[in-house]
C-alpha cells in the first residue's frame, strides 16, 4: 500500500499468506523458495477481458497467462453467449471453474448489442439477465454497450439495468463517446466503469467523473498519452485499474495477457509502482475482495515473484498457495472439458457470387456510404447499374453480413464501406462483433464468395481470398469463435491470416487496420454499421435493407 520496495520474506500456510517478516527472521519452512534479487508482488487481475478473442479455449488460455503472472481474470463471454445464448454462458461457467486461473464470469447485458438492428444467435432480455444475475458463478453485469437505449431509458435496457442492479453485483460499461450529460445519465442508469476511452482527455473526465476506469491494452497507440495524462495528474487514481479486453491469438503467444499491458505502462513511462497497484490492489478493491491484491498476512496467497520491474518476467507463479507455474510453464494440469456444445454453430450453405451484389433497377443511382473505420459516418456516392446490379463505386469496398445462426432469414446484406482502400481481393470471419455473423469484407464479389464458403466449409473462422483461390485460412470450428488446438498453431494460422491481409489491403493506422474488421459490425456505436438487417444506425434510429437511397435514371 505504501509502494515502497523493501525486503521481507514471505510464509504461506496453505492458500493463505501467514506472514510477512524481516529476512533471515524465521527458518522452521517445510519448503523454501530462493527469491534473492527478484520482485514479489501479488497476482495480476485483468478487469475485463474476452477469452474468444484469443480464439482458443479457456484451459489454453489459463495456460498461456497463469505463467506470465495472471492469477485472476473478469471475463465477459459474450461472444459464447451471442452464438449460443444462455447455454454459451453456462459452458463458459462450467469450463472455468477446474482451472486454477480464478475467474470472474460476468452476465452478457447485449446479446444482441442493437436489439432490432441486428439478429445474434440469442436475445437476452430482463428476464434472461435476471436468471443469470442469480447464479453464483456471476460476478456482476457484463459491459452495458447499448448506450444510447440506457440514456434514453428504452424499455427493454432499463428492465436489464433494474434486474442487474436488484442484484446488488457489479453493472460495468462501455461509454465510448460519452461525455457531458449523457456520461451522467449513463452512470445515474447504474453503470460504475469503463475501459472504451479515446483519448487522455476522455480517461480525465471519466476520471474526474467517478467511473472506474478499466485501462486497457488492446489500444497501444494510446497508451503513451495515457501515462503522460496521469504523471502530470501526480498520483495513480484509486479508480484506476487495468484490463486487456481483446488480446489475439498471435500476440497472446508472443507478448502475453495483462502482464503485457503493465510492461508496455512502464516502457511508456508508468511508474512500476504505479502499474502494479493498478493491476493488482486497486483490482481487487473494486471486486470487493479484500483477500486479494496485496502481499500481507491473512491474504491468499495469489503471488509472483517477477525477475525485475521493466520486463516483467515470472520465475514463479503461485495461486492460493500452489506454485502453479514455474520458468514461464505451467506445474499444474489445466483440463479441457467437452466441446461439444460449441460445434456446428454456422447454418448456412454455400454462397454465390450474386450474393455478394447489390440489385438495383435504372442505369445509375445514389448509395448511402459507411464511410471511416471504427469511428463512422454516413457518406454518398454514386454508381452505375449494370445487368441488375450496382457497380461498386471507385474508392469504396464491400462489406457483406449474413446471419448464420439460424434463428433468422439468411439473405446476405451488402453495403459499401468509404476510407477502406483499395481491396484486391476479399476476407471472411464469423468472429465479428457482436454478433458474429458471416461477415465479408472485399473489392469484388467473385473473391467475396470464395472466401465467405471456405468459412463456412471449415465450420467457422477466418480466411483470406485473391484471384479466386484461398490465400490463407483459419478453422475456428467450435462457435465459429475458437479451436482447441494448442496456442502455437491457432497463433501461427492466425498470423498467416493476417500477412495474407497485407498483401490485398494497405493499411493506414491507427485506424485502418486488421483489427478494424473484427468490430465493423459493432452495431451498437455510434454511426452507421452493417449487419445482417441491412445499413444500421442506433443514433438516429435508421436502418436501410439496401445501400441504394434513391434512383438516378
Amino acid at each position: 500500500m505504501t509502494e515502497e520496495r523493501r525486503l521481507a520474506d514471505i510464509g504461506l500456510i496453505g492458500p493463505i499468506i501467514a506472514s510477512v517478516h524481516a529476512p533471515g527472521s524465521r527458518s522452521d519452512a517445510d519448503e523454501i523458495i530462493d527469491a534473492t534479487g527478484a520482485f514479489i508482488t501479488p497476482g495480476l487481475i485483468d478487469m475485463h477481458m474476452h477469452i474468444e478473442s484469443s480464439m482458443v479455449t479457456p484451459s489454453t488460455y489459463a495456460a498461456s497467462v497463469m505463467p506470465r503472472g495472471v492469477t485472476t481474470i473478469v471475463w465477459d463471454p459474450h461472444e459464447f453467449g451471442n452464438v449460443h445464448g444462455v447455454d454459451g454462458v453456462r459452458w463458459a461457467c462450467e469450463a472455468i471453474k477446474e482451472l486454477p486461473l480464478r475467474s470472474v464470469v460476468l452476465a452478457p447485458s447485449c446479446v444482441p448489442s442493437a436489439p432490432g438492428y441486428e439478429t445474434a444467435g440469442a436475445d437476452f432480455d430482463a428476464s434472461v439477465i435476471e436468471e443469470l444475475m442469480l447464479w453464483p458463478k456471476i460476478g456482476g453485469l457484463a459491459e452495458v454497450m447499448n448506450m444510447r437505449d440506457v440514456v434514453s431509458r428504452e424499455s427493454r435496457m432499463a428492465a436489464i439495468m433494474q434486474v442487474a442492479l436488484a442484484s446488488e453485483k457489479l453493472v460495468c460499461g462501455h461509454a465510448r463517446g460519452l461525455t457531458g450529460g449523457d456520461l451522467a445519465a449513463f452512470m445515474v442508469a447504474g453503470v460504475t466503469s469503463d475501459h472504451e476511452l479515446t483519448s487522455a482527455a476522455d480517461l480525465m473526465e471519466k476520471l474526474r467523473a467517478g467511473l472506474t476506469i478499466e485501462l486497457r491494452g488492446s489500444h497501444d497507440h494510446l497508451l503513451p498519452e495515457f501515462v503522460e495524462a496521469l504523471n502530470t495528474l501526480g498520483h495513480l487514481p484509486s479508480s484506476l485499474t487495468l484490463c486487456t479486453d481483446d488480446v489475439f491469438p498471435d500476440d497472446l503467444l508472443k507478448g502475453g495477457g495483462l502482464d503485457d499491458v503493465v510492461r508496455r505502462l512502464v516502457r511508456y513511462g508508468m511508474k512500476p509502482e504505479w502499474a502494479l497497484k493498478a493491476a493488482t490492489l486497486n483490482a481487487s478493491n473494486r471486486l470487493d475482495r479484500a483477500d486479494l491484491g496485496l502481499i500481507a498476512a491473512g491474504r491468499r496467497a495469489d503471488i509472483v515473484i517477477f525477475e525485475d520491474l521493466a520486463d516483467f518476467r515470472a520465475r514463479h507463479v503461485f495461486a492460493s498457495g500452489t506454485e502453479v507455474a514455474r520458468s514461464g510453464k505451467m506445474t499444474v494440469a489445466t483440463p479441457l472439458i467437452d466441446t461439444g456444445p460449441l460445434t456446428d454453430s454456422v447454418k448456412l450453405s454455400s454462397l454465390s457470387e450474386n450474393d455478394f451484389r447489390v440489385a438495383s433497377n435504372g442505369s445509375r443511382v445514389k448509395l448511402a456510404v459507411i464511410d471511416r473505420p471504427r469511428f463512422t459516418q454516413w457518406a454518398e456516392a454514386e454508381a452505375d447499374v449494370v445487368g441488375g446490379y450496382v457497380v461498386p463505386p471507385e474508392g469504396t469496398a464491400m462489406i457483406a453480413v449474413t446471419h448464420r445462426h439460424g434463428v433468422a432469414e439468411t439473405s446476405t446484406k451488402v453495403g459499401f464501406l468509404g476510407s477502406w482502400g483499395k481491396w484486391r481481393g476479399a476476407f471472411a470471419t464469423t468472429v465479428a462483433h457482436d454478433s458474429h455473423n458471416l461477415t465479408v469484407f472485399g473489392g469484388n464479389a467473385a473473391d467475396m464468395a470464395v472466401a465467405a464458403n471456405a468459412v463456412i466449409d471449415a465450420g467457422g473462422g477466418l480466411a483470406v481470398a485473391a484471384e479466386g483461390k484461398v490465400i490463407a485460412i483459419l478453422p475456428l470450428p467450435l462457435s465459429g469463435l475458437v479451436s482447441d488446438a494448442p496456442l502455437s498453431d491457432i497463433a501461427e494460422g492466425f498470423a498467416a491470416v493476417r500477412s495474407a491481409m497485407d498483401t490485398i489491403v494497405e493499411w493506414q493506422p491507427p485506424y485502418l487496420i486488421f483489427k478494424a474488421c473484427f468490430g465493423a459490425t459493432l452495431a451498437c456505436n455510434a454511426g452507421p454499421h452493417q449487419t445482417d438487417r441491412g445499413v444500421a444506425d442506433v443514433i438516429t434510429g435508421k436502418l436501410l435493407e439496401t445501400p441504394v437511397i434513391e434512383t438516378l435514371r
